[in-house]
Formats: C-alpha cells, sequence, structure tokens
C-alpha cells in the first residue's frame, strides 16, 4: 500500500514521517495543509444507528417533538451513514464527549505540527468531530426558519427574487405585518427594530433581520415564525434537556480552545463545509470565531460550497458582515464533496434540491463567488481566499482576474489549493511562479486511513480521469527530458 495507493494519496503514518515530502513540497514553492486522515471503520448498519443516535433529541425520541421540525433537518434512516456517495470528505459519527475531546487533541497536534513547518500553514477542522450533531441540526432549523421568514415577508413586500443583498424591507410594513401574525404585542416589535440595530435608514436587509436572533433569544425561548405550508405558527427554538445544554457548550469550548491555540501557534483554521442540514449551523458558529479571531488578520476561513444555488448569497452576506463589524474576512471556495448524497436525500425525503442544475452552473456560481471575493481583496488589504480547485480553467480564470485586478502573487492574498496526489500540473508550476499553493495532506497509519482511502478508489470516477490527463503530461514531460537530456528538474 505505501509503494501505490497509499503512498499516491497519503503524506505518511505520523508527523515525522511527513517531514520529508514537506520538505521537497516548500522547495518547489508549494505548502501544506494537515489534515489526520484516520477514520472509523464502521459498518453501515452501525454508521446509521450511531447517526439516528445523535442527531435525535430527547424530546423527539419521547414522541414529543417529532413532529414541529422540519423533515431537512430530521435524522432520516436512509441517510443516515453519512459516507454513503461522498467522493473525499472525511466523515466524524458522534460516539460521545470523550471522542470528541480525542478529536479536539488530534487537531491541537495536528497545529502543533503545521507551527513547527511553517509560519504560514493551515489545518482542515470538522465541527460535526467536535460535538453532538443535534445540535446543529436544530440551529440550522432555527436559522432556516428565520431566514424564510424574512424571504416571506419580502414576497410581501414585492421584493420576491432579488439577491439577498439587495432585498431591504420597510420596516414600519414589517412591525405591521409582524403584529398581524399574533407574534408579538406592537409596543415588544417597536423594541426589536431600533436604531442600534437599523440605523436612520427606515429598511431592514437579511444581516440586519438575522442579528434579531441573538438579541430576541436572550429574551424569550418561545420565538415563534408562521408555517409556509399550515399558516400556523411555530416555536422556532427547541427546548434542551440540561446534557443537550453542556453538550453544546462544550462543541463551543472546544473550538474556542482550538482557536486559541491557531492563534498562538501563527496557524490558519479551515473550518470544513459539511451537508446542507448542518451547514447553516456550521457556517453561522465559524462566523462567531472570525468576529473574535480575525481582528487583525484571517486566522479563520469559512468555506463556501459553489454547487449550492445559495452560494452567492451566502458570500456576499458574509462579505458585508465583515465589512459592517470590521473583521478580517477569509474564505475557502469549493465545488463541494456530497453532491450524490445531497441530490438522493432531497429527492427522497421531499424537498428543494440544494444544489445548481448543471456542472456548468456549478461553474458559473464558483466563477461568480470568487469574483465577487477578489474584487473585494482589491479594496481590502486585509480579506484572503483560497481558490481550492482542481479544474485548470477555474484557476486560469483566477489568475486573469487577480492580473486585471492588481492582485500580485508576492501580496500572498490569493491561495491556491489541491489535494495530495492530484493535479501537480496546476500546484507546481503555480508554486514554481511565485503563487502561494496549498496541497491538502492527509496522514495516518495505514490501516486506520483505508476506509477514508478505499471510498475514493471506489466513488471518485472523476478521480480516474483527472489521472489520465496527469498520465499524459506526464509522458509529454519524460519525453521532453529525454531530447534536452536533463532528466531532473531542480526547483527554481
Amino acid at each position: 500500500m505505501k509503494m501505490t495507493f497509499y503512498g499516491h494519496f497519503v503524506a505518511g503514518e505520523d508527523q515525522e514521517s511527513i517531514q520529508p515530502l514537506l520538505r521537497h513540497y516548500r522547495a518547489f514553492g508549494v505548502s501544506a495543509i494537515l489534515d489526520y486522515g484516520v477514520e472509523e471503520d464502521l459498518s453501515p448498519e452501525e454508521a446509521e444507528h450511531k447517526e439516528m443516535e445523535s442527531c435525535t433529541s430527547a424530546a423527539e425520541r419521547d414522541g414529543s417533538g417529532t413532529n414541529k421540525r422540519d423533515k431537512q433537518y430530521q435524522a432520516h434512516w436512509a441517510f443516515g451513514d453519512r459516507r454513503n456517495g461522498v467522493i473525499s470528505a472525511r466523515t466524524y459519527f458522534y460516539a460521545n464527549e470523550a471522542k470528541c475531546d480525542s478529536h479536539m487533541e488530534t487537531f491541537l497536534r495536528c497545529i502543533e505540527a503545521s507551527g513547527r513547518v511553517s509560519d504560514d500553514g493551515f489545518i482542515a477542522i470538522k465541527l460535526t468531530a467536535l460535538g453532538r450533531p443535534q445540535f446543529l441540526l436544530q440551529f440550522s432549523e432555527v436559522l432556516a426558519k428565520w431566514r424564510c421568514f424574512f424571504h416571506q415577508m419580502a414576497v410581501e413586500q414585492g421584493q420576491a427574487g432579488l439577491a439577498a443583498m439587495d432585498t431591504k424591507l420597510e420596516v414600519a410594513v414589517l412591525q405591521e405585518s409582524v403584529a398581524k401574525l399574533g407574534i408579538a404585542s406592537r409596543a415588544e416589535i417597536e423594541d426589536w427594530f431600533t436604531a442600534e440595530t437599523l440605523g436612520v435608514s427606515g429598511t431592514m436587509d437579511l444581516l440586519d433581520w438575522s442579528s434579531l436572533i441573538d438579541s430576541r433569544t436572550k429574551l424569550s425561548k418561545h420565538l415563534v415564525v408562521p408555517n409556509a405550508q399550515t399558516g400556523q405558527l411555530e416555536p422556532l427554538l427547541s427546548r434542551f434537556t440540561e446534557e443537550e445544554e453542556l453538550q453544546m457548550t462544550r462543541m463551543l469550548q472546544r473550538m474556542d480552545v482550538l482557536a486559541k491555540k491557531a492563534t498562538e501557534m501563527g496557524v490558519r483554521l479551515m473550518v470544513d463545509a459539511e451537508q446542507t442540514y448542518f451547514q447553516p449551523a456550521i457556517s453561522r458558529l465559524t462566523l462567531e470565531m472570525q468576529r473574535k479571531f480575525n481582528v487583525e488578520k484571517p486566522l479563520i476561513f469559512n468555506t463556501y460550497q459553489c454547487y449550492l444555488k445559495d452560494a452567492y448569497d451566502n458570500v456576499t452576506l458574509d462579505v458585508e458582515l465583515a465589512r459592517r463589524e470590521g473583521w478580517c474576512f477569509g474564505a475557502k471556495l469549493v465545488r463541494g464533496a456530497y453532491l450524490a448524497q445531497e441530490r438522493a436525500r432531497a429527492a427522497e425525503i421531499g424537498y428543494e434540491d440544494p444544489i445548481n442544475p448543471t456542472y456548468e452552473a456549478t461553474n458559473a456560481m464558483y466563477h461568480r463567488c470568487l469574483d465577487y471575493v477578489l474584487e473585494e481583496l482589491k479594496h481590502n488589504a486585509k480579506a484572503k481566499v483560497m481558490v481550492a480547485s482542481h479544474n485548470e480553467d477555474t484557476v486560469r480564470f483566477a489568475l486573469r482576474r487577480m492580473e486585471e485586478l492588481g492582485l500580485h502573487p508576492a501580496d500572498h492574498r490569493v491561495y491556491f489549493g489541491q489535494l495530495l496526489g492530484m493535479c501537480d500540473q496546476i500546484s507546481f508550476p503555480l508554486g514554481q511562479a511565485g503563487y502561494p499553493v496549498y496541497k491538502y495532506v492527509p496522514y495516518g497509519p495505514v490501516m486506520e486511513v483505508l476506509p477514508y482511502l478505499s471510498r475514493r478508489a471506489l466513488e471518485n470516477s472523476s478521480l480516474m480521469k483527472g489521472t489520465h490527463r496527469e498520465r499524459q503530461l506526464l509522458w509529454l514531460e519524460l519525453l521532453r527530458r529525454l531530447r534536452t537530456g536533463n532528466l531532473f528538474h531542480r526547483p527554481a
């Protein structure tokens, strides 16, 4: 395995054994995003059982809360094994709080290893490794319902179909609508919409609206929103048991420990994106970390999946929030790793497919999001972005727009990223040309990394297309070196 598949896609078994590869890459201008690639070797039945147990609240288990949850944000047996249909993303299943502490310790060791070998390193973390996913499901539902409520009000004010940042509701009309729904008294509603939150514009955008959740939840655990189908008012927040509250608190504490350690070691944290039923909460929690730790420079990077229909809205809202609040925006743009699973789940359970309809539409979305962020970088010297892509057209697009906008490689504001063992024909020429380039570097013992590797081998058909392209390029390069008599290349 070390001489073949493992040796190609995994850097080594531990932090010491990966050092020669990291030094070799640095000689060519390529850095590393370290990722301890160990994954539990669970059977599908074991994975389903763990997922259903960890995603179901006490209220749902005793039957008192089942029907109040949106079906998109409930756990379903048919999709309990989150590894199904996933190409390369590693998957964590909740066992207990001690296991989450163990994951945190692993991430801490990755941060220390990255800090020792580089002064500009990254490590990747997943929030499902740090706590019970039930909290992410329930919080995601809260955020999605609150956002949906805003768009319902926008339709009433004749603003259907506008981009998120272009939708601005008249506050006076909004207050009237909320009062008619019976959510609160007129005096209470007026207290929500103060000059402190709205300024003097008399209008409210989605960022203003989202900020109300913070202040309102401090006042009440019974915030309600209308159900679009039934018209009935429903609680926005579910009650947590004392143990569930503690589990949620511990998850936030683990995130804080990792961010503080990253600050100490000078390492950036990339929070990986996950399934859409977890992602609203993951993005919101990442934003909270960015507010706290991205004061002088981007330390925490959020991940945006450009195969999602709402990717552009998500990017533009977060860029605008960073502008208003004065912290440093940091983003990683990816296409997304859960396409087949997301499509199948939406069709089976019965909600709108969140994925763009075609590969071309996803490319267009990626380029649109990237262009918006690069424009922001032109005017904001502290913002940064990683273009995580194996698509040569996307990389060419990024390079062309950087040149047009005057964004220079030496500024280290636009990074490029690819997986270890893939698309070296992109990574190494960029590194040699002075661009900041990173390889996503999994490492870990052979037998413990095999579950992750085997899924990639079986499921990633696009991987084989990519290796065919690389094989052609390797033969051409070998022939060129033979003709010129220069078999061994030395880094510039």
